[in-house]
């Protein structure tokens, strides 16, 4: 499957306004892609795409709520009416709560679903009616929580399994069909974005996103290399992929951990900002790719790294071996 260089892409991006959306956004409108940036947040986006469009990018705005039915529509007569067409796009948008699932209302539970899983599924819907005719790229981000729940976040765990779900059976009904999309499934481990700020806390402590914690514009560029090389799935964060390896291989060992240490992990004493708090129902305060939190953040990962290019890795460990060789024999000697 051939995909269109990034500077010939028009790419829809949701949840564009803060975290991984807006670096997504800010690295793709670097390497010339057009952009159509969706989010909540007006404000956010207008000073985004004024900022983007002043270094020379080519981005247009759609306000909108991906839970609403007409959502996806929307984006896709903005993209239309401004480009003539998508060649790609990256579901992002979700919403999050902290708190036990006895404690959290099925409102709240049934909002992040409606977010990130049945806005996930609109607008796939949407883009694959788009794209089967020219082909193109459908990115969705889903998360190692779709593969390992996590204490304290079960609604967005529950939701990222489901869209990982939905991602391989979409992913299937496309080959089937023989339309020319690449369906990539993105999973973060955990990254250093407003996330903690913007979830809606019912713990009464401040919460952070468990160490490691990775940048991400990684992410980003794992996603911009989806865009033009066909991929099923990467993993961003080799931390992240431990933890899925593991959960899935010592289920009740990882269960273990996780109650000894998800509650601690989770806790900071850095209060968020005010303007930013709670933002499950209505948009906060956005702009930031990262969050406020006084934290250690990973810039790199060998992992990320290794999938985008194998051969690097097979070098890596070819040299390893040679030189672990070598040490013996000399030792021998």
């Amino acid at each position: 499957m051939q995909l269109k260089p990034l500077h010939d892409q028009v790419v829809v991006v949701t949840g564009a306004s803060s975290g991984i959306g807006l670096a997504i956004a800010e690295a793709a409108s670097a390497k010339g892609a057009r952009l159509v940036l969706v989010a909540r947040n007006g404000d956010a986006l207008d000073d985004i795409a004024a900022r983007l469009n002043g270094q020379g990018g080519q981005v247009v705005t759609c306000v909108a709520d991906i839970a609403d039915a007409d959502a996806a529509e929307r984006i896709a007569t903005t993209a239309i009416a401004s480009s003539g067409r998508v060649d790609s796009w990256v579901n992002n948008a979700a919403a999050a709560t902290y708190g036990t699932l006895a404690e959290t209302p099925e409102a709240d539970h049934r909002r992040v679903f409606d977010v990130g899983y049945f806005g996930t599924v609109r607008n796939s819907l949407k883009a694959v009616e788009l794209l089967r005719a020219h082909g193109g790229a459908l990115i969705n981000i889903g998360s190692v929580l779709g593969e390992r729940s996590m204490l304290l976040q079960g609604p967005y765990s529950a939701m990222k399994h489901a869209v990982g779900g939905f991602t391989e059976a979409l992913r299937t009904e496309v080959a089937e069909a023989g339309w020319p999309i690449a369906v990539t499934l993105i999973k973060p481990g955990g990254m250093a974005t407003p996330y903690p700020e913007h979830a809606r806390n019912r713990l009464g402590h401040p919460v952070r996103i468990p160490p490691v914690v990775y940048d991400p514009r990684l992410v980003a560029r794992a996603v911009l290399f989806c865009l033009e090389h066909p991929r099923r799935a990467i993993t961003v964060g080799g931390v992240g992929y431990a933890i899925e390896v593991f959960g899935n291989a010592f289920p009740r060992l990882t269960d273990l951990g996780i109650v000894a240490f998800g509650r601690v992990s989770q806790s900071i004493d850095q209060p968020p900002p005010p303007d930013a708090v709670d933002n499950l129902d209505e948009p906060r305060a956005d702009g930031r790719i990262e969050t406020v939190q006084d934290i250690y953040v990973r810039r790199t990962s060998l992992w990320l790294e290794a999938q985008l290019a194998p051969w690097r890795l097979a070098g890596i460990l070819g040299a390893g071996a040679l030189a672990a060789g070598l040490l013996a024999s000399t030792r021998r000697r």
